[in-house]
């Protein structure tokens, strides 16, 4: 397909601080620029008497009107308050939360209107959408759009939400590690297996991605991360350094006042970025309300001692991945720089030193991911489909099943897109709908793991218990978004969700997720077998009193009375918590119970072939 007949699609990098467009011409992807050579869009969102003003404007807009300028919208989607903990404190414009139902709804408070992270997020798209409108000379309608790689299902489809609302058609959310090797053009220029870590650290997010790329086929290994980590961070710690002395001379908490926090984190990020290139630099405040200037000497020894705890967080993720990937540092073949907090000279140095070669820095950290998404848009649109991305889950997925257990369907790692389904039955007779209740975690007890959604298979036709048989189907697609779809077999009576979360994970909680399951692995084996030998048994005992009427006066009263002295031990034992006696119990009445079943077969058999030929069947 020739580049004229294709179908625009743009690629988009929605980042926490800048957002950039991106586009494939004439076989290479291109940063698309406006007149005035600017490539960045600032993230950020200014409201002026009820209207938005976004980009570069907004941005210089903060330093006057700090409470109706809304930046770093990025790490507030998917949230809620509650995730944010401390460093909401440092947002200078106003959040809310709102009850909806059993979810809860982070709001951003403006001018007396409150809008989602998605609605501004939204804004931001949008205004990209328009950029790339201009240049083009014609409409844009769909795009591709990355994401961090940490990102949960509830933030993922709270960006394919903000795609929607700026109008655009979201064919693809891709991982920024992932779109970072596809602009490297890894997987094209080496044709050789080869194993890759895109090291991502941005503005207000960093993630870790270990790649295995051979013949067209990126599979992410592993991926580790933080949403609450990035550049932002290295500014805010500054300003706690600097934030003291100030407040002492001025008479009160800079951080309270939201134009002086604005002009702080200003100032901080100036002296971060002087400080890429030179050993001094000076960080400067100007007070405009009391016509006063403060400024302090910063050195970059200093400096690097104040992020250090930071920079090694990332280090201690990449451990992390590498162990998950079952990797030394050693087996990496390239190491890819991602995000403009990458150039900070103390990040390179602590990568160098732990994967022991050298990064590749060829592109611009801050134009790789925009660009890697143009390449997904091209491939997307293409006929030569020559790659193929394939994520992991980050955590395991299954539903409730009786008595608070969790029968896992999509296991942790397991690549996306995905697709399982497995065989549920009913265990009460005449039940006319099901439960079905998604799960999210590691552990074998529903208490112990994150409720992502209910829904409800209704009209089936009244059955005895165990003969409904209800497929449960999980599908994860290309973005990581679930859809959980159920169909009773016999009457075709289906029902689907599409699964929304009520809100997402943080990376710490991912974490505490996975080591709690291994923590707690025996304990919870051996809880969830207690549960099914308790439901087998209940199943179990209803057939042997169904099957002790039907054969009643037939079989022998020893017979009849070793059936019931059986199954009344086992019923005696089920409150207890001894699996083992409980299984010998089930073993000894399934045993004793033999005959019963024979009788009920034969006269089962009997009725079916009496009167046929052997040619009816």
């Amino acid at each position: 397909m020739s580049d004229q007949a294709k179908e625009t699609v743009i690629g988009i990098d929605l980042g926490t601080t800048n957002s950039l467009v991106a586009l494939m011409d004439d076989g290479k992807a291109v940063i698309l620029r406006e007149n005035d050579k600017r490539i960045f869009v600032p993230s950020v969102v200014s409201f002026v008497d009820g209207r938005p003003m976004v980009g570069s404007a907004a941005r210089l807009r903060a330093l006057s009107h700090p409470e109706q300028t809304v930046h770093s919208v990025k790490r507030l989607m998917g949230r809620k308050i509650a995730d944010l903990g401390e460093k909401a404190k440092l947002l200078p414009y106003k959040l809310i939360e709102q009850e909806q139902g059993d979810r809860k709804l982070l709001r951003i408070s403006v001018e007396d209107k409150d809008y989602s992270p998605e609605e501004i997020s939204g804004m931001i798209l949008r205004n990209l959408k328009e950029r790339a409108e201009r240049a083009l000379g014609k409409p844009v309608a769909k795009a591709v759009i990355t994401v961090p790689a940490y990102f949960d299902d509830s933030q993922r489809q709270a960006t394919r939400d903000a795609g929607k609302i700026a109008g655009l058609e979201v064919l693809r959310i891709v991982n920024e590690p992932t779109a970072a090797a596809l602009a490297y053009g890894l997987g094209q220029t080496r044709k050789d297996d080869h194993t890759v870590a895109v090291y991502d650290l941005g503005g207000g997010t960093f993630d870790i991605s270990i790649l295995k790329i051979s013949d067209g086929v990126f599979r992410v290994l592993s991926t580790h991360g933080d949403t609450y980590l990035g550049g932002d961070d290295f500014d805010i710690a500054l300003i706690h350094c600097v934030a003291d002395s100030i407040s002492e001379q001025i008479g009160l908490d800079v951080t309270k006042d939201p134009a002086l926090l604005t002009r702080l984190r200003d100032s901080a990020e100036a002296t971060k970025k002087r400080l890429t290139d030179d050993d001094y630099a000076a960080f400067r405040l100007e007070d405009e309300e009391r016509g006063k200037t403060y400024e302090f000497d910063v050195n970059k020894a200093d400096f690097e001692t104040i992020i250090d705890p930071l920079v090694q967080k990332t280090i201690d993720h990449c451990a992390e991945a590498l162990k998950n990937a079952k990797l030394k540092p050693s087996d990496i073949d390239e190491v890819v720089l991602v995000g403009g907090s990458t150039r900070v000279p103390l990040v390179r140095k602590k990568l160098k030193e732990f994967f022991g070669k050298e990064p590749m820095t060829s592109l611009d950290p801050d134009e790789a991911v925009a660009l890697g998404a143009a390449v997904q848009a091209d491939i997307l649109v293409s006929d030569e489909k020559n790659m193929l991305l394939l994520d992991v889950v980050p955590l395991s997925l299954g539903i409730e099943t009786m008595n608070g257990a969790v029968s896992k369907m999509i296991m942790r790692n397991d690549p996306v897109p995905v697709f399982k389904t497995e065989k549920f039955t009913t265990f009460k007779d005449n039940q006319t709908a099901v439960n079905i209740h998604v799960l999210q975690g590691e552990r074998e007890l529903v208490k112990h793991c994150k409720s992502l959604a209910y829904f409800q298979l209704k009209g089936l036709p009244p059955m005895p218990a165990g003969l409904p048989k209800v497929n449960v189907t999980f599908l994860i697609n290309a973005d990581g978004i679930l859809t959980v779809m159920a169909e009773e077999e016999r009457s075709g009576v289906e029902a689907s969700v599409e699964v929304v979360p009520v809100h997402g994970m943080t990376e710490d909680e991912l974490d505490t997720v996975v080591e709690e399951s291994i923590i707690h692995a025996i304990s919870d084996i051996k809880a969830h077998r207690l549960i099914d030998l308790r439901n087998e048994s209940h199943i179990v005992i209803r057939a042997t009193e169904r099957t002790i009427r039907d054969v009643k006066g037939v079989v022998s009263e020893e017979e009849m009375a070793a059936a019931i002295n059986a199954m009344d031990h086992l019923k005696g034992l089920l409150d207890t918590d001894d699996a083992e006696a409980i299984a010998k119990a089930l073993t000894d009445l399934n045993t004793v119970t033999e005959p019963l079943a024979d009788i009920i077969l034969d006269r089962i058999t009997r009725a079916t072939v009496q009167g046929k030929k052997l040619s009816d069947f």
